[in-house]
């Protein structure tokens, strides 16, 4: 039975990650993407993990990041749009925090938080390109 959940969960990622498109087609302009991410947890000791993920263009352009703690159900940390506003206005640099939205038990809802930083690298713009309008 655990078997079955976890390939219909990684079938599922891949048919998100497929829907989502490459980093390259849904943003031309951006040439990489650093996300470093502080998890918290509601705990004794509340620091889970600091992580840091790289993004590429050849990269599937799909950035909601799973929670770490053992059990939650659907939570998570989407990042789709910082990502897409920073894009948008050519944003460099974005710091933010994210409260997962799953759940352990019935009563635990803000069980798990991100701090995050993220940092979008662009292609340079070339002279002809600044020259047409």
């Amino acid at each position: 039975m655990n078997r079955y959940n976890y390939a219909a969960k990684m079938e599922l990622r891949k048919q998100i990650n497929v829907a989502a498109g490459l980093v390259s087609d849904r943003f031309p302009e951006v040439s990489g993407i650093v996300i470093h991410m502080t998890y918290y947890r509601k705990a004794v000791m509340p620091v889970l993990m600091v992580r840091t993920v790289n993004i590429f263009p050849t990269s599937y352009a799909c950035f909601n990041m799973d929670c770490m703690i053992k059990g939650c159900n659907g939570g998570g940390f989407d990042l789709s749009s910082v990502v897409a506003n920073m894009a948008k206005i050519r944003e460099k640099v974005r710091k933010g925090t994210l409260v997962c939205r799953g759940s352990v038990d019935k009563d635990a809802s803000d069980h798990a938080s991100i701090e995050y930083e993220a940092v979008i690298q662009y292609k340079k713009i070339s002279k002809a390109r600044l020259n047409v309008a």
